[in-house]
């Protein structure tokens, strides 16, 4: 039974190698791109997620007031105004947002470096003999939850751009890595 969850695991990674390939090579790229340029990252990073909180909220204001006569109206009403508030502020003082987001993004990597270590033991068990590599990016994201707190509250002015470039090369250079190595393991 095992042998058969496995081979089709195998079958699934190697018809979408490419997939895995192309979005790794996409990590890479964006990776470089906010290596090289970290404050202006930074604060693209915090305007984009200004306008989507601002998008949001103004979505869910209306809705809310189109649909007043509807169970939870107030707390829906309180959640379009939060949307809007923190979307104006992170629009309105992106470099003080940059410093709540950088809070988001400790948060951010430990997660992620916890969901790649664990999807890594996943593929060490099942398939792929390449499965270190996201580990390593894992760990990395762990590491770079620990720099970007020590560092508070100077490092938020670089280390959203920064950081997150880090984390695509390490992560697309993993997908890269697992992808060829699927592409290999079901072709033989």
């Amino acid at each position: 039974m095992a042998n058969i969850v496995a081979r089709e695991i195998g079958n699934v990674l190697h018809q979408h190698w490419k997939l895995y390939l192309a979005e790794g090579i996409a990590l890479i790229i964006l990776g470089v791109v906010a290596i090289l340029l970290p404050p202006i990252a930074t604060l693209a990073v915090t305007i984009v997620l200004g306008w989507l909180f601002l998008i949001s909220g103004a979505i869910g204001l209306y809705t809310s007031f189109m649909m007043r006569q509807a169970p939870g109206f107030w707390w829906s009403l309180l959640s379009a105004v939060l949307a809007l508030a923190v979307g104006l502020s992170l629009l309105g003082w992106p470099i003080s947002g940059a410093v709540s987001l950088t809070l988001v993004l400790i948060a951010f990597f430990i997660i992620e470096g916890i969901a790649s270590i664990m999807f890594a033991l996943e593929h060490k068990r099942e398939l792929t003999g390449q499965w270190g590599w996201m580990l390593f990016s894992g760990l990395v994201d762990l590491v770079l939850a620990v720099m970007i707190f020590a560092g508070l509250p100077a490092t938020a002015a670089w280390a959203l751009g920064l950081l997150v470039g880090i984390n695509m090369i390490f992560g697309g250079w993993a997908l890269v890595l697992l992808s060829l190595a699927a592409r290999k393991a079901a072709g033989a």
